[in-house]
């Protein structure tokens, strides 16, 4: 196993980050800058002053979204502030661009309160087509969501919730068809009960899965349980747990056919998969290290085993959907991310691996795959303009083909 740490920090130190800002415009003449500047820039300034919708016509507005975070839940390294996840939030934007042809520019905050994140997106949301949330940790991820999307008229999306439950969906899709169970009546278990944890648990309930138990570290979340409850919590327990079961994790995946960590290390053993029905599907994806290690998974009985590693097959990464989602929001000036637009994004990715194809290290396209970005963008742009908050109507043709332009990439 390659340990990437040193070869980082040099490719970091070496680059002075991964992000610059590059014009669109060369400025040769005087002319080019009477065009670009004064006082040709004059006039696109006066016709969005009369119609504000121009300003997508006439700026980079249309293509540009926010990667916003208060360092407070770093995957992987959780509270480590503003100037710490810069990288991540730099890095964040480099897959916005590559795999979906979005810019994106990081804005890592420093905000003891939900509020004042709420406000400063607010001020600054005139310039952007999106904006994204990162690794802002529970319950606060939620209030800020919220409240964005109600002041606001431009997609809010909180990748680390909704990014991962549509993967999560997409690798269930094609893993209870292998299998050879239907999805509807899996018997769902989940370790976590964060933002991960939650926006699965919803997305899976709005597919139709039947029957999900959601576990904290006080075990189960049943309608009656007071400990450690929050409100998302709260929430949860009146949708979820249909048979009202209590107890630790470890008598809950008793009988269940998934078992989905989103939780911490080793937080899984062979004894529990050993006590899941047979064909098991397990998705370990704690980072950098997993709940369960595939090798002990699968040797404990499971069938498909996914992490959020790159190492392994199966890999359940956020950069599968999130790319693709912003692109096709972008292109028909989306208003919203819905519930929609995820559920396509996530049969578009299932999609990408033909029924012949599926086996059991194979449920998921790779991270870099570049159909995906295209074909999850234009499943998106189609589900927004058939649910209602679309400013542009594209079929899924248009918008497969001005994906690829977009991206540079030629239609197979």
């Amino acid at each position: 196993m390659k340990d990437y740490r040193e070869d980082a920090v040099k490719l970091h130190q070496r680059l002075r980050g991964k992000l610059t800002v590059q014009s669109k415009v060369a400025l040769k003449t005087m002319d080019d800058l009477s065009l670009a500047y004064t006082p040709g820039v004059a006039e696109p300034c006066k016709r969005i002053a009369e119609d504000d919708a121009l300003v997508y016509q006439y700026t980079m507005k249309s293509n540009f979204i926010a990667v916003v975070s208060d360092g407070s839940a770093v995957l992987g390294l959780g509270d480590i502030g503003p100037e710490a996840a810069l990288p991540v939030m730099e890095g964040k934007c480099v897959l916005f661009k590559e795999l979906g042809g979005v810019d994106a520019v990081p804005l890592c905050v420093r905000a003891q309160k939900p509020e004042a994140v709420v406000q400063l997106v607010e001020q600054v949301a005139p310039t952007f087509g999106g904006i994204n949330l990162e690794d802002i940790s529970a319950p606060q991820c939620f209030t800020i969501e919220q409240k964005l999307k109600e002041r606001l008229d431009i997609p809010v999306f909180h990748d680390d919730q909704h990014g991962t439950a549509v993967v999560v969906l997409a690798a269930l899709l094609n893993g209870a068809k292998l299998v050879g169970k239907e999805f509807n009546k899996l018997r769902v278990a989940i370790n976590g009960a964060g933002a991960a944890g939650i926006s699965i648990a919803k997305l899976l309930q709005r597919a139709g899965v039947e029957e999900i138990v959601v576990c904290d570290r006080h075990g189960a979340i049943y309608r009656e349980r007071t400990e450690g409850m929050n409100e998302e919590k709260t929430m949860l327990a009146t949708l979820t747990n249909p048979h009202g079961k209590k107890g630790p994790l470890a008598e809950i995946v008793e009988g269940m056919d998934v078992l989905i960590g989103v939780s911490g290390a080793g937080l899984f053993d062979g004894e529990m998969i050993r006590k899941m029905k047979q064909e098991a599907i397990v998705l370990a994806m704690a980072n950098p290290t997993p709940e369960i290690f595939p090798e002990e998974a699968l040797a404990a009985g499971a069938r498909v085993v996914g992490t959020g590693r790159s190492d392994y097959p199966n890999q359940i990464n956020n950069v599968l959907a999130f790319p693709g989602i912003f692109r096709g929001a972008l292109d028909v000036g989306a208003r919203e991310i819905n519930e929609e637009m995820k559920m396509a994004a996530a049969q578009a990715l299932a999609g990408l691996i033909p029924a012949g194809e599926l086996t059991a290290e194979n449920i998921l396209p790779l991270p870099l795959d570049l159909r995906v970005g295209p074909r999850v963008a234009a499943a998106v742009a189609v589900a927004a303009v058939k649910s209602g908050v679309a400013r542009i109507e594209l079929s899924y043709e248009e918008e497969l083909q001005q994906a690829m332009n977009i991206m540079g990439l030629v239609k197979s």
